[in-house]
């Protein structure tokens, strides 16, 4: 691109930015900073990937914001409205399963579910229904997010009603805009299933856990429904839209903020912080021995479910 058309695109950049962007204050310093970067010709000579890369890095630097980012595509993108972004992303959850990846029922009567998203309730509420379906009858469950990137708002709102006893459990508000409204998340009156309750849920992430599967690792933790295990998360706490502009480039722009009604806080940019601090490759088997201690003293196990788990303790 030549100097013009790099100067338009930040310009039409920075006029999202100010439409749209949730803190403005944040959008005022970006702007400052990519006319300077302009100026000091940081883009010149720069196309495609290379740019949406070095400005991406810029607009992080400045914002904090994991999701802000320009996104670079090889054919024409322009006039969808963000259309082939959200056909993509329906895509990868019909293809990872909804984003269910593993479902078991481990020795020591322990339930696992390992999710890599956390997919929309209407697209991907059978999946979860499915995999609660199989854990029901567990004396305690570990929820695999150390590789969860994304998800849903209502996926998680979903998958939380399981943890809490009825519908009256207010979850989050996401301000949507600068100045608001606020749509609210509360768990469901009603679940398919039995509802899991009574019983340690512990919760695994990563540094690469990520949105979505931050939010679920957060709302339960708040709640004080599960122990998070593992390491820090990445920090994304925004859900974003996606517009063009460029036939080419679009910009991923977080267009609402999350806030917990308990902790009055979110995630971005410090990440849920684990109640157990460890490696991720060490997580679960951490988690695992913690309910194995658990279930051989849990007296609604009965006899031979504690036997087993004492069995297991004994031999690790």
């Amino acid at each position: 691109m030549n100097d013009t058309e790099i100067s338009g695109l930040v310009e039409a950049l920075i006029g999202r930015l100010d439409e749209s962007y949730v803190f403005p204050e944040r959008a005022a310093l970006a702007a400052q900073r990519l006319r300077q970067r302009v100026a000091d010709e940081a883009y010149a000579d720069l196309d495609g990937p290379e740019l949406c890369e070095r400005i991406s890095a810029d607009l992080l630097e400045t914002t904090e914001d994991k999701h802000l980012r320009l996104l670079w595509h090889e054919e024409s993108a322009a006039e969808d409205g963000g259309e082939q972004f959200v056909t993509d992303l329906l895509e990868l959850f019909r293809l990872e399963n909804q984003g269910v990846r593993r479902v078991e029922r481990l020795p020591g009567n322990i339930g696992l579910i390992e999710l890599t998203l956390i997919p929309p309730a209407g697209e991907g509420g059978r999946a979860i229904v499915a995999a609660m379906e199989l854990v029901a009858n567990t004396g305690g469950l570990i929820l695999d997010l150390r590789a969860t990137r994304g998800g849903s708002p209502d996926g998680v709102a979903f998958l939380c009603s399981y943890f809490v006893p009825d519908g009256d459990v207010h979850l989050t508000d996401v301000v949507e805009g600068p100045h608001g409204p606020t749509r609210q998340f509360w768990t469901s009156s009603y679940v398919p299933g039995p509802r899991y309750l009574d019983r340690p849920v512990y919760v695994l992430t990563s540094g690469e856990t990520f949105s979505g599967g931050e939010e679920l690792a957060f709302d339960l933790q708040a709640l004080g429904r599960a122990t998070v295990v593992g390491e820090t998360t990445k920090g994304g706490a925004h859900p974003s839209a996606v517009v063009s502009l460029t036939e080419q480039i679009e910009l991923r722009l977080p267009v609402a903020r999350t806030l917990n009604p308990v902790t009055g806080a979110n995630w971005e940019a410090v990440g849920v912080q684990p109640d157990v601090a460890t490696p991720a490759v060490d997580a679960f088997e951490t988690a695992r021995r913690s309910l194995l201690e658990h279930i051989a003293s849990d007296l609604t196990q009965g006899e031979a479910g504690r036997a087993e788990a004492r069995q297991l303790l004994e031999g690790s």
